[in-house]
């Protein structure tokens, strides 16, 4: 189906709410906005991770990242669609995500892994910019699946949706760990408390900062 847009802004929603697939108008803090609006905020942050790779010498892992990250972005954003349409607007046909979906992401956290030694500590958030901008996705991914989880407490939700987005976490860390791996960069370990030396700050050099 074509989509041809030519207007950006309406200012139907400059009262606080706005419409759903079916034309239904709902509150802006709606749980169900809140749960496609976190998607739509995790899609944006794979689109980083993306221009980043970009931005990377190209090797068969950078490749790689990105055919699976394009893969992601399509599926979220109809995935974003499935979570706008409320059981009363879907129609026969409607693309929704399902275990087929889930399946690839259990494959391709399998794929990464075997490249991978087991992990003897937690891992930081960071690294890499690639590998700190995955860790970030993956915390807002987190943060999608308890909207979500809030939203089916309410009104029923696709059967597979929630599992999606768990199992897509779970690939997030996994690739932050591979790209870490196969560029070579070093991960940030968790260390059983650690604290901050004591000592002098270093004196200021007159003429310079400190």
């Amino acid at each position: 189906m074509a989509i041809r847009i030519t207007k950006v802004y309406t200012r139907h929603g400059d009262k606080g709410d706005t419409h759903l697939v079916g034309g239904s108008r709902v509150g802006k803090d709606d749980p169900r906005i809140e749960s496609y609006g976190t998607i739509d905020e995790l899609n944006a942050i794979l689109g980083i991770v993306r221009a980043c790779n970009d931005d990377t010498p190209a090797s068969p892992a950078t490749k790689r990242l990105d055919q699976i990250l394009r893969q992601v972005q399509n599926e979220l954003f109809d995935l974003g669609s499935e979570l706008a349409t409320p059981p009363d607007a879907a129609w026969e046909g409607m693309i929704r995500i399902g275990p087929a979906q889930i399946e690839v992401l259990e494959r391709t956290i399998d794929e990464c892994q075997a490249d991978l030694k087991p992990l003897e500590s937690f891992i930081l958030p960071g690294g890499g910019t690639i590998a700190a901008f995955l860790h970030q996705a993956r915390t807002v991914c987190r943060r999608a699946e308890r909207d979500i989880l809030r939203l089916m407490r309410r009104e029923p939700i696709g059967d597979s949706v929630l599992g999606y987005v768990n199992r897509l976490s779970d690939l997030l860390f996994v690739l932050s760990r591979w790209m870490s791996h196969t560029l070579g960069e070093p991960e940030y370990l968790w260390e059983k408390g650690l604290t901050l030396p004591v000592g002098r700050a270093p004196k200021a050099v007159k003429g310079k900062k400190a």
